[in-house]
């Protein structure tokens, strides 16, 4: 092992972390998952490094974990014992903004807010976006193929990806930039790194594809009485606002009221508590024009009783008021200790009975549970949180929630991935011949297992 260490020094410009030198940063990210100690950290600055490392860590059959800004919910950018921690957080970088291609192609350590505040000072945007904006790195968002707020709109980040760069378990760089829209030259290699979670390469560019700055934006909270009218309300603004609906978040009063009667700061802007509250936002070009047909279009809704009640905003402050409610949830830790969350999609269809039986079956084994429920709905996704104040229920919960996942045909992740979390509970959403496929696809491109070993995939003997 000394021996491995002095040559990986030798393949970078910066130190090489080890020892006492290796900050807590370094050993976990944002899930709960058991924290681990790397035999030491890269902070490569260069695609040229990364392939150098890749290199030696091949010829010694050396494991690593891939870790960009350790904002996952997962526990993939963990490391476990005697693994090298590979950090991207040295490659960071804008290296050019095509605004006739609208393209910007950055390195894979970039944080995602600087990216968006680059393409907006151009009169673009790139509509990725997520509560972790100014930590999470363009690297990870690709490698776990992120969703976020706008996904009804712009689709997950595999439509905002036209190419990429990546480095495989040998050091061999695969380098895709491709800047078009339009390229059907053969198998599309960048699909095998997006939403792959480094079990196959390592992201070190991309070029992503960015749009129009919209020229106006028109914002409401909603009150509903049940349900099936939040899909009436759906399917009606999306008629009304063909390609311009760029947010439908609903919560549940659990969820709500949490937030609003807890949170400090955070305040409902309703006189009277209902079932479910909608967050909806639609992107166009002519302020007044939009927000007219905006509010005509709120007005049928509530007299054609698919809403009961709406607000909407009327400046910039009071938008933010709204998704201070939605995005609540990063405060709850302060209340609520011992918490299991999930992500998951099931057809929309599908949502109301699934949260039936999922409360049955919670309070069926255990009685003491809660949930919190809210989520993006228009793209299948509900959120939610489950606890009952013990922390040895906390898998129990986990297998009732991912069992009937399973029993409604949806997805374990939805957009957070699967890292070590979800890796037991992955059979409930693909089946033995997928799961296979992909173990093919991991031994073709990492026959030594090196690249974040035991996430996503089972290890096989």
């Amino acid at each position: 092992m000394p021996n491995f260490i002095e040559q990986l020094s030798r393949c970078l410009a910066s130190p090489l972390l080890t020892g006492a030198d290796i900050s807590e940063r370094y050993q976990h990210d944002w899930s709960s998952e058991t924290a681990g100690v790397p035999i030491a950290v890269a902070r490569p600055g260069t695609v040229e490094e990364v392939s150098a490392i890749m290199k030696l860590c091949s010829e010694h059959g050396q494991k690593v974990v891939v870790q960009g800004g350790l904002t996952g919910l997962c526990g993939g950018g963990n490391p476990r014992a005697q693994e090298l921690a590979i950090s991207l957080e040295r490659l960071s970088g804008i290296e050019e903004i095509d605004t006739a291609s609208m393209t910007m192609t950055v390195k894979a350590g970039t944080p995602l807010q600087v990216i968006q505040e680059a393409a907006a000072a151009q009169g673009f945007v790139f509509p990725l976006d997520l509560g972790a904006r100014g930590t999470c790195n363009i690297g990870g968002n690709i490698s776990t193929n992120a969703g976020g707020n706008q996904v009804l709109r712009f689709g997950m980040t595999r439509n905002l990806v036209l190419g990429l760069e990546a480095v495989l378990a040998d050091g061999t760089v695969i380098s895709s930039m491709n800047k078009m829209l339009k390229n059907n030259a053969a198998y599309d290699l960048k699909q095998l790194f997006i939403g792959t979670e480094g079990t196959l390469g390592i992201v070190t560019r991309a070029v992503l594809r960015l749009y129009p700055k919209a020229l106006s934006r028109c914002s409401a909270l909603i009150a509903v009485s049940e349900f099936p009218k939040v899909i009436e309300l759906l399917h009606k603004l999306t008629r009304d606002f063909a390609g311009t609906l760029s947010a439908f978040e609903v919560m549940w009063h659990s969820y709500y009221h949490f937030i609003t009667d807890n949170v400090k700061g955070i305040t409902s802007p309703f006189g009277e508590r209902h079932p479910l509250y909608v967050l909806v936002e639609l992107e166009g070009g002519e302020q007044e024009r939009d927000q007219l047909l905006f509010e005509n279009s709120l007005g049928d809704a509530i007299e054609q009783g698919m809403a009961t009640d709406a607000v909407v905003a009327t400046s910039q402050r009071e938008r933010e008021g709204f998704w201070k409610i939605r995005d609540g949830v990063a405060e709850i830790g302060q209340f609520i200790r011992d918490v299991a969350n999930f992500d998951v999609s099931v057809p929309i269809s599908a949502m109301q009975a699934f949260l039936a039986a999922i409360e049955s079956e919670l309070k069926s084994n255990l009685p003491a549970a809660k949930m919190l429920v809210f989520g993006h709905i228009a793209d299948s996704n509900l959120h939610f949180l489950c606890y009952t104040g013990r922390r040895e229920d906390i898998k129990a919960m986990y297998s009732i929630v991912y069992r009937t996942v399973g029993q409604f045909h949806g997805s374990v992740s939805a957009e957070h991935g699967i890292g070590v979390q979800k890796l037991n509970y992955l059979h409930y959403s693909r089946s033995p011949a997928e799961l296979a496929l992909m173990q093919t696809l991991k031994q073709a491109l990492d026959p030594k297992g090196l690249l974040n070993s035991g996430r996503v995939l089972l290890q096989q003997a």
